[in-house]
Formats: structure tokens, C-alpha cells, sequence
């Protein structure tokens, strides 16, 4: 494992931990807190952070990985948008209608996790272009 892999990993980590709450801590916060019985208390939530770490850091070295692999000598923002794009159709916009239709979702709310989590992923794609250039 080379150095330029591990900081993206360490880097990626921070922005989507950070892209996570910006999304769904601080502009779909409200409308999560009106679906209280649909979610963990935040309080109980807190015994279970343990597993949103791993779920970052996983998401950390996956993308970081994958991103690795698929890159070229083309512009690097062309190459972070299309990942990133690439990377919200197949996890990002399954994930949440998935979710929609298990869950008692207000389908507004749903459209909102999709949308803003499509933009995050579309800069986390542009990230990952800027830290892992050939």
C-alpha cells in the first residue's frame, strides 16, 4: 500500500464523515427528527457510532480503491465527476429507494437524500480525482 493511497483513505474519511453530516445531520436533520419512531433515539444512536465509523472507513478505502483502478491520463475533474456520478447511481440512488420501499419514508424526504447525496458524491468523486492524480 502506497503513501498517496493511505492519505486519500485518511482524507476521504474526513469528507464523508463530514459530507454525511452536513447532508443528513444538518439539512435533512429536521425532517429526520419528525420520523422519531422510525430511528434510533440519538442518544442510543451514540452506542452504535462505532459502526458509522467502520461504515466510513470502508467507504474510505472503497472508493479510494476503485477510484485507483479506473483512472487514466484524461483531465482529472472529468474523471471525478464521471466516478462520482458513476458511484451515485450505483449506491447512492439504489440505496435510498431500497430504503422507500421498505420504510415508511416521506417520499419527498426521499427525493432530497438522493438529490443531496448525489451532489456530495459528485464532489467526493472530484476529491478523490485531486489526491489520486497519476
Amino acid at each position: 500500500m502506497n503513501k498517496q493511497f493511505l492519505i486519500s483513505v485518511v482524507v476521504m474519511f474526513v469528507a464523508t464523515m463530514l459530507t454525511g453530516f452536513i447532508v443528513h445531520g444538518a439539512l435533512l436533520g429536521a425532517e429526520y427528527k419528525a420520523l422519531t419512531a422510525l430511528y434510533r433515539s440519538e442518544e442510543e444512536q451514540m452506542n452504535y457510532f462505532h459502526y458509522m465509523l467502520l461504515a466510513h472507513l470502508l467507504l474510505s478505502i472503497g472508493l479510494t480503491w476503485i477510484y485507483r483502478m479506473c483512472r487514466d491520463d484524461s483531465a482529472w475533474i472529468g474523471q471525478g465527476l464521471k466516478f462520482g456520478a458513476a458511484v451515485a447511481v450505483l449506491m447512492t440512488m439504489p440505496m435510498f429507494l431500497i430504503y422507500y420501499s421498505i420504510q415508511p419514508m416521506p417520499g419527498m424526504l426521499v427525493v432530497k437524500q438522493i438529490a443531496f447525496d448525489t451532489v456530495g458524491m459528485l464532489l467526493l468523486g472530484m476529491l478523490l480525482a485531486v489526491l489520486n492524480r497519476k
